[in-house]
């Protein structure tokens, strides 16, 4: 029963979040909006960990059947894929090394801070 009242509360949130993103005024992902709403509500200590972590856990163990109607998907645009399978591969490694460099950025500068903080 506890896991239910923390998935409930879970899909609450990605409610408020739908709710929000209805609101504003320019296109921005409810799951983005989702997560930061968790972040605010985790680091205001509204929400603590032990509040949703039977909840986050059986859904991170339970996350390769979130895969499955996406594969099908896939297979089913096979076709479509083929077709375009260079652009696929340049946007792919393109956004790979843009990823990496962005999380080499952000932990050298966090390393620096943390440094800075030190002294």
């Amino acid at each position: 029963m506890k896991i239910i009242s923390q998935i409930g509360l879970l899909f609450g949130l990605c409610w408020l979040a739908q709710c929000v993103e209805e609101a504003l005024p320019f296109p921005f992902p409810a799951s983005v909006i989702g997560l930061i709403l968790l972040l605010i509500l985790l680091t205001v200590k509204i929400f603590r960990a032990h509040h949703i972590r039977e909840a986050s856990d059986f859904l991170l163990g339970n996350l390769p059947f979130f895969f499955v109607p996406v594969s099908v998907s896939i297979m089913k645009y096979l076709d479509l894929i083929r077709d375009n399978a260079v652009a696929f591969f340049v946007i792919c490694a393109v956004s790979t090394v843009l990823t990496f460099g962005a999380t080499a950025g952000a932990v050298t500068m966090t390393i620096r801070l943390m440094r800075r903080n030190r002294k």
